[in-house]
């Protein structure tokens, strides 16, 4: 219900932007918002394609995995814990294993894979639900667990700006001078604020179901994830610049293939088919990528045609003027159309980061090349929260969940909570 009134808005908006337009200033832009949905339909289309291979491949692994034995094993790792966040759920149900194997390639930024096998999760999720039209109170806790975006190595974000950086570096005009940014500077930011977020996930949607959070096992669990995610901020901030991206990228590649090479092995140990196993799993992920080209094209014209229409800078231009009422710190909001648009649109808010890294480029400072502080807060952004929009609308899609219930509201707090610690945050890491 939620995304209904979204998309209407969105379309709504953008007709009403262009009249606007048309008759006040005399400008056509009907011609560009038709271009922009073929655009983006196009573009939805192209992107499931895309993903066939990778939601062939995860899902035959991830059917190796639940044949062999192994998603048993993380579902019992995780059970104390998940019982209690998921009290609705059958407890060591093997549901658990699919939710850990998501939330640990968006842990380790990983998008393409987290995926499909978040779809898996919550197919599973919806084989439990009592009423197949309304999102149930597990399927709504993952969902936001998902969206909050917790993030212990952005392989993709760094790749991104390691290569923006050293191209605008290598401009004619900062010929000779020395880079002193470096694209892993986001590193520890971004694991702080995702951190975050996903904490004010959890809270906001136990309120909502009113699930006690202060029990032994619960506080148990997320002291540990604190831990963690204490020492990994403490190693990564000892290394030298150079190696945080080499270490995080080789650390995600030995977890990845230890996943794939741990279910094989457990699935020879308990003598099933591998290859079959891993065809079964293919044909679904096949058929899932095929299935959700609908929602994905919905929601992707939907967010084109409020960008386009010029909805998103007039909303910039008015928050920067209320900030500008109270503080002439307003260079925050040069960041922020990353953080507007990664809750709709993965490749728009990656595309908007890149627009800030060349709109606020690199700087001279004491002779060495600095990066602007909008772009270096817009890579934290990108890595603050996950694409809420096209979560709830490919995941729920899916499974043909129409009532969303309070999941998009929950999954919008957890971003809002997001952004306003991606600024604090990198305010006090800001270092130019």
């Amino acid at each position: 219900m939620a995304l209904n009134y979204v998309f209407i808005g969105f379309f709504g908006i953008a007709f009403v932007m262009a009249l606007y337009q048309y008759f006040a200033n005399g400008v056509d832009i009907f011609s560009a918002l038709v271009q922009r949905t073929f655009h983006d339909a196009e573009l939805g289309a192209e992107i499931c394609i895309g993903f066939i291979g990778v939601f062939t491949l995860w899902m035959g692994i991830m059917k190796i995995g639940e044949h062999g034995g192994a998603i048993r094993i993380l579902s019992r790792l995780v059970a104390p814990f998940f019982n209690r966040i998921f009290p609705e759920l059958p407890k060591n149900h093997p549901v658990f294993g699919s939710m850990i194997m998501n939330f640990s390639a968006n842990m380790l930024g990983l998008d393409n894979a987290a995926t499909p096998m978040g779809l898996k999760a919550i197919k599973e999720l919806q084989e439990l639900n009592p009423d197949k039209e309304t999102a149930s109170n597990a399927q709504i806790m993952f969902l936001v667990l998902n969206t909050s975006g917790l993030t212990l190595i952005p392989i993709s974000i760094l790749a991104l700006r390691f290569k923006k950086l050293s191209a605008n570096a290598s401009l004619p005009e900062f010929a000779g001078m020395e880079l002193a940014s470096q694209s892993t500077d986001v590193f520890v930011p971004i694991l702080i604020t995702t951190f975050f977020s996903t904490l004010v996930g959890i809270i906001t949607v136990s309120i909502f179901q009113k699930i006690n959070l202060l029990k032994p096992v619960v506080i148990a669990y997320l002291g540990t994830l604190s831990l963690i995610v204490s020492g990994i901020i403490w190693h990564f901030s000892a290394l030298p610049q150079e190696d945080v991206q080499s270490q995080s990228t080789l650390i995600a590649g030995v977890v990845l293939m230890s996943f794939i090479i741990g279910f094989i092995g457990l699935g020879i140990k308990n003598k099933i088919n591998v290859y079959d196993s891993f065809l079964d799993g293919a044909k679904e992920g096949f058929s899932s990528a095929i299935k959700i080209i609908p929602y994905l094209v919905g929601i992707l014209v939907a967010i084109g045609l409020f960008r386009e229409c010029g909805a998103l800078d007039l909303f910039l231009d008015g928050i920067r003027w209320v900030i500008g009422l109270f503080t002439n710190s307003t260079e925050f909001v040069d960041a922020l159309p990353t953080a507007i648009m990664k809750p709709l649109s993965g490749g728009g808010a990656r595309a908007a980061m890149l627009e800030s890294m060349d709109a606020f480029p690199l700087k001279e400072s004491g002779g060495v090349l600095v990066e602007s502080f909008p772009s270096f807060l817009s890579g934290v952004f990108q890595g603050s929260t996950e694409t809420t929009f096209y979560v709830l609308a490919v995941y729920f899609g899916s499974v043909g969940i129409k009532n969303t219930r309070y999941a998009l509201v929950a999954g919008l707090l957890a971003d809002f909570a997001g952004i306003i610690a991606a600024i604090i945050i990198s305010y006090l890491f800001y270092a130019y």
